[in-house]
């Protein structure tokens, strides 16, 4: 007897919403049509993130974007496929372009780059999602700016060196594509939009201590 596997089901954007389990403790995303459950940031990582957005507060603080910019606790961003859907470690909103989101209020949904200052992903084991697929839908999407935070150093090798080192990128947008500049050890970062974001790299990686 000969038997099939079947093949699993496959999810558009709409349909991932619909299923998502409301206040679930567990973070999902859609990748290419597939669930995937997302550990919660856990340790270190945790750390880093809570931390950094203690950082860019102070930064817009310091910009006078208080009033205009934010940092909500929960967003999922759907790129231009209508397969994948992603919630970011850390986004900083422009509050005067959400009135241009249908799905804000409702649902928590970005799907406009102009309501988008800056996204935010510290890697995890599953970094090639960072370095790869969201790289490549933020980009197409227009997302202006997008830092990669590789502080446990989990990148592949032609983008972090061998031997591989923790390496903070930005990736900003520059004719439609993202430019992306790597920081390590004592490198002061430069952000086209933060530009009162003054820590080094160490300075970021020790934020996971």
């Amino acid at each position: 007897m000969t038997y099939t596997q079947a093949e699993p089901k496959l999810y558009n954007f709409d349909e991932f919403i619909i299923w998502y389990p409301e206040n679930s403790k567990l973070r999902y995303e859609l990748h290419d049509g597939v669930i995937i459950e997302m550990p919660k940031p856990r340790g270190k990582h945790s750390n880093l993130t809570g931390s950094l957005i203690e950082q860019l507060l102070i930064s817009i603080r310091e910009m006078d974007k208080g009033g205009i910019w934010t940092i909500p606790r929960e967003s999922i961003v759907k790129p231009t496929s209508e397969q994948s859907g992603y919630e970011p470690d850390i986004i900083v909103l422009n509050k005067g372009a959400l009135d241009a989101e249908p799905r804000w209020e409702s649902e928590s949904i970005i799907q406009n780059s102009d309501s988008v200052k800056l996204i935010v992903e510290v890697v995890s084991t599953n970094w090639r999602d960072d370095y790869y697929n969201k790289f490549r839908d933020y980009e197409e999407m227009g997302i202006e700016e997008y830092w990669i935070v590789d502080y446990a150093a989990l990148g592949g090798r032609k983008f972090i060196g061998n031997p591989k080192q923790p390496t903070f990128f930005v990736c900003s947008l520059v004719d439609g594509e993202y430019q992306m500049i790597p920081f390590t050890e004592k490198a002061l970062i430069v952000s086209p939009t933060f530009s009162q974001f003054n820590l080094s790299a160490n300075e970021v990686f020790n934020l996971a201590l």
